[in-house]
């Protein structure tokens, strides 16, 4: 599919609203009301800008992206996503959009008081599955499902979800545009192949230099990036980090631990996760045989197309020029969190990609046109290199217990 056929120009709908009981949450996110006198920057298509050659970029990415899953899928005769191929916790839940958002903020899928079933797959970012002693971003893709009279973008017409994907970290893009982040996944190309053992060195060299540079008031982006901490997935927050329309308005989204067993995790250190192949999962697993946990899914709306740019994710949004609102709640209860038919499931039949959405939450921005192609050329790779059938949900109750 060419760059000119990538979904554009529709129009925000409502989505469900069955209403439900208010929630007075202890918001994670400071603001629970958009400032009055803040002006937020309406949506038109102008807002995008189309970069030189983007769609032989594109191409190129895509191809690149496939690649990993063939190489991966040679050595372990098994094909697994491009990126973000472990997941550590499969959960469902329930989303509840707050009653008390105010106006600004009530677009899409988020109108006060609906309800919706969401899955929520937890992973880290290499395209093999690795010990989890090689620490790298963690990432976090929601699934919302039973969406009714919504209009969906083009390539979704017909289905009932809504996917967000995001990562934890830094609350920016780590390239300004798909021809830079192309050299990236370039490079992981190259060592795609490499051993576990050149990994693992890797990244525990990096993360005991980044524990350098901290120490000394320094810090790298890039190094956290290949020398996580070795702590609790379950406590970080994540961000979308690139744009999507909201509706009538421009936004990033997040979503962050509110739930005190959630805050508590934040930053903990996971005992003997470097001996672990699998403590991610194990402490994840855990923790959901007993425990209820909840967090806030919040956006910060665009105020000024110049320090808050469109094309270029890697410039963070200034949160004194819009703060995160807090937009909704979501609760996940007690559940196996990793049972073995639910993660064939959501890890070989499902797939999660920015452009399952709404006409209301499009994509927005050259990196964002780019996963179009890229997400796409890896599910369809995987799933026919695994002989799995693609699904889309249309009910939670397809996702096994």
């Amino acid at each position: 599919m060419s760059a000119s056929r990538i979904p554009k120009k529709t129009q925000p709908e409502n989505g469900n609203r069955a209403k439900q009981p208010s929630i007075h949450p202890s918001h994670s996110c400071q603001m629970s009301d958009p400032k009055p006198a803040l002006s937020y920057v309406p949506y038109t298509d102008s807002v995008e800008k189309e970069h030189p050659d983007e769609a032989h970029t594109f191409a190129e990415l895509a191809a690149t992206m496939r690649h990993i899953s063939e190489i991966v899928n040679d050595r372990s005769r098994n094909a697994f996503r491009a990126v973000h191929a472990k997941s550590h916790c499969l959960l469902k839940a329930e989303m509840t959009v707050l009653d008390d958002i105010g106006t600004p903020v009530q677009q899409g899928l988020f109108q006060p008081g609906s309800q919706y079933p969401i899955i929520m797959r937890f992973s880290t970012n290499p395209g093999d599955i690795l010990p989890d002693s090689i620490s790298s971003p963690r990432g976090l893709a929601t699934k919302v499902v039973g969406i009714v009279n919504a209009e969906m973008v083009p390539n979704h017409v017909g289905e009932v979800t809504q996917d967000f994907v995001l990562i934890n970290g830094s609350k920016a893009f780590g390239a300004p545009d798909a021809a830079a982040f192309l050299k990236t996944v370039k490079l992981l190309e190259r060592h795609a192949a490499d051993s576990e053992g050149l990994k693992q060195f890797v990244s525990t060299s990096t993360r005991l230099l980044e524990n350098v540079l901290e120490s000394v008031g320094g810090g790298s982006e890039m190094l956290k990036g290949f020398g996580h901490p070795e702590t609790n997935i379950l406590g970080e927050s994540f961000y979308s980090k690139v744009p999507i329309r909201y509706g009538a308005y421009i936004a990033k989204l997040s979503i962050q631990p509110v739930s005190e067993n959630l805050k508590q995790l934040t930053g903990k250190h996971v005992p003997h996760l470097g001996k672990l192949h699998s403590g991610l999962r194990d402490e994840a697993v855990t923790f959901f045989e007993t425990e209820t946990a909840e967090w806030n899914v919040c956006v910060q709306l665009c105020t000024d197309l110049e320090k808050m740019p469109i094309e270029d994710p890697s410039i963070e949004w200034p949160e004194d020029l819009s703060p995160y609102i807090p937009v909704a709640r979501i609760v996940a209860r007690p559940q196996n969190a990793y049972s073995a038919k639910r993660r064939v499931y959501v890890d070989e039949k499902l797939s999660f990609t920015p452009w399952h959405c709404l006409a209301a939450h499009r994509p927005l921005s050259n990196i964002m046109r780019a996963r179009f192609h890229a997400y796409k050329a890896s599910a369809d790779f995987r799933h026919s290199a695994n002989g799995r059938e693609m699904v889309e949900p249309r009910s939670i109750d397809e996702v096994p217990d």
